[in-house]
């Protein structure tokens, strides 16, 4: 205790304030921190003036390096883990070169001078450069398939080239928004554009089309032109503010799905922007320019089309069309069965197809973690074999795939503690996942450990969780929180088949301990104090850290006092331990203390102030959070209620609750999308009636949203309801009303400026629509197909909501044309009455 409060008091500078002379002043201050171990070895213990003891007489000052506690091993060799853990609003590629460069620097310098070498365990940027590179492409083919949909319908290159002039403007001005709102860009991000690339040129379609439709009548180029778009503008400017208008509640979302939904509604929001401001003002004047210089300035369309078979089955289509819609509005009774069978089938398939619902989708990375629980107080020695074990089990799997499992690229294990992971990649980037099964059986079977094998999810960080449920044990009681914890662990491993439970902290608290009661009295008459034995103990185990000090000014050394001697071997033998007393004599640590052998908590955790332990379930791979919320809410908790004790609480948290309160998020934003978007419509016809005839297309597009997740899950791949999908019906409900428009605004242009009567203004405004209506929903589904049926990295956060916006764009298509002029037969009538009394 001497040695260490003298070296205390020598290592420190002090400040002896300002001396001021004349017209300076001096700053007063004694410096004696330690520069250099040497330093300390001439610290003075004793001198009476004849004779001096210093440090270096009685001790030993050398450099060495603390015990070891953590365990590291890379494909069986020891090892060094480094982990660079980025910030949150870090380039992941962009910080990933950066470091790279200073490994490559390393390797060829300083480590090579050891016969070192750093070697990637898990780099990033292959899947998130693949994952780019693969909506890059479905980008494109996206927008080759639009085109040539459009080429299909237009049967005219330059028709097509002055629509697809719409798409390029459009994404790259997209670009440069957000880099104005410095934002980057993403996997996240272009699937917002892919997503649009359809959308985009929906206005472009109407105006072309209405263009041409007026230019057929025999008008001028430039009045068609201008006659054409100012047609339409109004019902453009309509469905373009609903397609933006569902964004705006998305975008101040704070959860994390409001985060990845944000990037989404940016891109969309800015694509359908300034796409419509293309349509506008480009398309026309495009038109015109393009008519101007082509030798047809007559009356006729941009490229004469000839009565070829293929317009003759076009038209037998479009009559049959309308003459199905003409059946439907006959009478009353074909309305109201009309709107009642399709409304009723659509509630039957959002029925029948509703799944369970999920969070955040888990993509395909490539790396799984192995996270193993070992019991209580594992020693460094034990740590280091259970990692041997581990290393022989698997090191033959990289050298070649085995039993039907894929090669194992890289191979790590960590043990520190409690802590103990063992980390894998595979050869196959695309089958990592299939590696789980090989190592969970094995992880559970070493003695005294239990473990869980799980791939990590793409938006998970170290050793988050993406898709776990948590099932938190709560009470008072710390021997009734472990025993309900112990009971409900068993139940979950047997009734949850296939299923991997992580208690956090582990169920089996107890730790061994050895507690020093010392004898005050005893204590007293050989000099010394509670304080001064337990600094003695601490110095004669592990060695005790009395300073610190910079060695010529740099990284901070910590000063250890310990004895040369080790006292680790044997822990019944402590009782001996030989301690020296401030009188000079020696006294054994039983003769001044009492020796309890006993067992202690390894860790304290409490959730709102209560102590917990926490059960991670995570379910299996095509088991969905709300499907384990429910078998765990409704089968196994009920029947633990008897086995339970008093006074716990157990509740469903972690992920399970970051889906109730998005889900609830995602309610109230629904809600205020509909809100808008009607609001928006009502300010458009200056009425109230029209926006709800039109928002009946909202349950028909839901239908068809479920319809085509079905069949995705059913031919393509599995896809559950997560957070990113359920933002499909979110995107659906801004455009599915855009047909609906179309049709009801047309109907009314008619009566009010073309005198039609109701009847012939429903069936001509819809036969007016059905070319653009079909063009913009086979463009916008053809633009989509890419991102549904494209396998590949990153794939699994947009298919969900790509099979959402074209189920529900197609169906929501074909049964708009027949609910909407039926539901507009019955207040149509208003209409023209109203302008009949404004005449008179």
């Amino acid at each position: 205790d001497d040695i260490a409060n003298r070296i205390r008091r020598e290592n420190i500078d002090t400040s002896a304030g300002i001396l001021d002379i004349d017209r300076r002043s001096y700053r007063i201050r004694t410096t004696a921190k330690f520069n250099h171990s040497k330093d300390i070895e001439e610290i003075v213990l004793y001198s009476d003036g004849l004779s001096t003891i210093k440090i270096k007489d009685v001790a030993t000052v050398k450099y060495d390096y603390e015990n070891k506690q953590s365990v590291a091993m890379f494909l069986g060799k020891a090892g060094i883990v480094v982990g660079v853990k980025a910030k949150p609003d870090a380039n992941i590629v962009n910080l990933t070169n950066a470091v790279e460069k200073v490994v490559n620097n390393l390797n060829k310098t300083i480590l090579k001078d050891e016969k070192l070498y750093m070697k990637w365990f898990y780099d990033q940027r292959k899947y998130i450069n693949g994952s780019i590179d693969l909506v890059q492409q479905n980008i494109v083919a996206g927008a080759i398939l639009a085109i040539f949909v459009l080429y299909v319908f237009l049967r005219s290159m330059s028709s097509t080239m002055i629509i697809f002039i719409t798409i390029p403007i459009s994404v790259i001005s997209t670009f440069i928004a957000f880099l104005y709102l410095d934002r980057s860009i993403n996997t996240i991000s272009l699937a917002g554009i892919s997503f649009a690339v359809g959308m985009l040129i929906d206005n472009a379609i109407v105006v072309l089309e209405n263009i041409d439709r007026h230019r057929q009548m025999g008008k001028h180029f430039i009045k068609a032109a201008y006659e054409g778009t100012k047609e339409v503008w109004g019902a453009l400017i309509a469905s373009s503010l609903t397609n933006i208008a569902v964004f705006l509640p998305i975008i101040f979302m704070k959860n994390e799905a409001g985060q990845l939904f944000k990037d989404i509604a940016i891109a969309a929001t800015a694509s359908v922007a300034f796409s419509m401001f293309v349509s506008i003002f480009v398309i026309p004047s495009l038109y015109s320019q393009i008519v101007r210089f082509s030798k047809q300035k007559k009356s006729g369309t941009i490229a004469e089309k000839k009565e070829s078979s293929y317009t003759l089955i076009g038209r037998k289509i479009n009559d049959t069309i309308i003459y199905f819609v003409d059946l439907s509005i006959k009478n009353v009774f074909t309305r109201v069965m009309t709107v009642l069978s399709l409304v009723a089938f659509s509630c039957v398939s959002v029925y029948m197809f509703f799944p369970k619902l999920d969070y955040l989708p888990q993509g395909n990375r490539n790396l799984v973690f192995n996270i193993l629980i070992p019991p209580p107080g594992l020693s460094y020695e034990e740590n280091k074999k259970v990692g041997a074990i581990l290393t022989e089990k698997f090191l033959p799997y990289t050298k070649e795939a085995k039993d039907g499992y894929p090669q194992i690229d890289r191979l790590f294990f960590l043990a520190s503690g409690s802590f103990v992971i063992m980390g894998v990649t595979s050869k196959d980037e695309e089958r990592a996942g299939e590696l789980v099964p090989l190592f969970q059986p094995f992880i559970n079977s070493i003695p005294g450990f239990y473990g869980v094998s799980k791939q990590v999810g793409v938006f998970e960080t170290g050793l988050g969780k993406s898709k776990v449920v948590d099932v938190d044990v709560s009470g008072d009681d710390l021997d009734k929180i472990i025993q309900a914890s112990g009971v409900l662990f068993g139940a979950i491993k047997n009734e949850f088949v296939g299923s991997q439970i992580r208690p956090v902290p582990s169920i089996e608290l107890l730790f061994n301990e050895v507690r020093v009661i010392p004898d005050g009295e005893k204590l007293n008459n050989v000099g010394m104090n509670s304080q001064s034995l337990g600094v003695a103990i601490d110095v004669l185990m592990d060695g005790r850290k009395i300073s610190e000090f910079k060695e010529d000014g740099k990284n901070k050394i910590d000063l250890i006092l310990k004895s040369p001697k080790s006292y680790h071997e044997n822990v019944e033998e402590l009782h001996k331990l030989q301690i020296a007393t401030p009188t000079g004599d020696l006294v054994s640590l039983g003769m001044v203390s009492k020796l309890e052998y006993t067992t202690t908590i390894t860790e304290i955790r409490r959730l709102n102030g209560v102590r917990t332990i926490t059960l991670q379930v995570t379910p299996p791979k095509d088991m969905t959070i709300q499907e384990a919320m429910t078998k765990l809410e409704n089968e196994i908790l009920p029947k633990l209620q008897n086995a339970m004790p008093k006074g716990i609480d157990i509740s469903l948290k972690g992920t399970a609750s970051k889906l109730i309160n998005t889900i609830s998020d995602m309610k109230l934003n629904l809600l205020l999308a509909v809100l808008i978007i009607y609001l928006l419509m009502v300010a458009l016809y200056e009425n109230f009636i029209y926006p709800l005839i039109i928002l009946v297309t909202l349950p028909l597009g839901a239908a068809g949203g479920f319809i085509g997740l079905e069949l995705t899950n059913r031919f393509i791949a599995y896809q559950p309801l997560d957070v990113l999908t359920m933002f499909g019906f979110i995107i659906l409900v801004g455009t599915v009303v855009n047909n609906a428009i179309l049709i009801v605004h047309q109907s009314l242009n008619l009566i009010r400026f073309e005198n039609y009567n109701y009847h012939d203004a429903i069936l001509e405004g819809t036969r007016s629509r059905l070319r653009p209506i079909f063009m913009t929903a086979f463009t916008s589904v053809f633009g989509m197909l890419p991102l549904v049926l494209v396998p590949g990295p990153g794939s699994e956060f947009y298919r969900g909501l790509g099979s959402v916006i074209t189920g529900g764009l197609l169906v929501s298509t074909v049964f708009t044309i027949f609910v909407i002029p039926a539901l507009l037969s019955f207040v149509i009538k208003m209409e023209k009455l109203r302008d009949t009394k404004v005449k008179l």
